[in-house]
């Protein structure tokens, strides 16, 4: 089974490529405070389909460049426009 996330895309600017945002919460060992964690995920697109601030789901792939090991599932929701 591979991976798969969901995140918000931050950036579109790039040939085929998003950038996803992933957040994710969790309680600090030791301390017992929720911390916000962030990751970015570098992704394929092959159709060019996610824009800015839509909610996509991604599956993990096998090395497409030096730093895309993601590939676009599909976009679960649009982003709001205006």
């Amino acid at each position: 089974m591979r991976k798969r996330r969901i995140g918000k895309v931050v950036s579109d600017k790039m040939q085929k490529t998003i950038v996803v945002l992933e957040e994710s919460l969790y309680e600090h060992p030791r301390v017992h405070k929720h911390v916000k964690r962030r990751k970015k995920y570098y992704v394929h697109d092959e159709r060019e389909e996610a824009k800015v601030g839509d909610i996509v789901l991604i599956e993990e792939t096998r090395p497409l460049s030096r730093l895309k090991r993601w590939r676009l599932v599909e976009v679960l929701r649009r982003a709001e426009e205006g």
